[in-house]
């Protein structure tokens, strides 16, 4: 493996995530490293989803991406990711399938459900592979927990694409803070999912909630500590 190449995709990550650093203790020692390299993983296919520009070079990321999980299945992988995950029997083809919705949902959406149902196959494709990944069973609403904070990334990194168009007319100005709050409706503190999706869900709805109110998060380490403690049980 070349340690080197997988250390930056987890470093990506975790410099997008600081709060991980007070997290990362509530995951099960054996799934950190896992748990890491998966949410690295997603950060990929957010970035892809949420691309500003000429789309080229991430259809085609996605095209590579989703022969390489299918090349999983059979335990053969080619990414440095893939040395940490690809050994983990988990539903990769099903994953795969669901890669190329990510291209149609770059699309401003006419409204809220429409930004949903672009979204859900997806979504709950990666509550597939987190069943097992994280050895739990998969739990109904599993895939709407993911799908929420898909949609909340989506605001943070696409801005303006990724609020749906109904609200736009409504009030440009206000838009983004409105869609945060719809978000946050349904997303509970604590959702459904094995631990480490409900522990980076916990960190991930603090930023919206900040969105929402239109102001900097509190991520002091003593709140980040409860609203994990609190996620992480159960």
């Amino acid at each position: 493996m070349n340690s080197s190449a997988l250390d930056s995709f987890l470093d990506k990550w975790r410099a997008r995530w600081p709060e991980w650093s007070v997290a990362e203790p509530f995951v099960a020692p054996d799934l950190r490293a896992r748990t890491v390299a998966w949410f690295a993983l997603l950060q990929e296919f957010d970035d892809m989803l949420n691309t500003s520009g000429d789309p080229l070079p991430a259809d085609a990321k996605l095209a590579w991406w989703g022969e390489e999980l299918r090349s999983w299945a059979s335990q053969r992988s080619r990414h440095p990711l893939g040395r940490v995950l690809e050994p983990v029997r988990a539903p990769w083809a099903q994953l795969a399938d669901a890669l190329p919705s990510l291209v149609d949902a770059r699309a401003v959406a006419p409204d809220a459900p429409a930004a949903e149902r672009a979204l859900g196959d997806y979504a709950n494709a990666v509550a597939g592979v987190e069943a097992v990944l994280f050895e739990d069973r998969l739990r109904s609403g599993a895939g709407h927990a993911v799908l929420t904070q898909t949609l909340a990334q989506r605001l943070f990194d696409a801005g303006v694409a990724g609020i749906p168009r109904s609200l736009l007319e409504q009030d440009a100005t206000g838009a983004a803070q409105r869609w945060a709050s719809m978000l946050l409706k349904p997303w509970r503190r604590r959702v459904a999912g094995p631990r480490p999706r409900r522990i980076w869900a916990a960190l991930a709805r603090a930023r919206l909630q900040a969105q929402a109110n239109g102001k900097p998060i509190e991520a002091t380490p003593v709140r980040t500590l409860l609203r994990v403690w609190w996620a992480a049980r159960g």
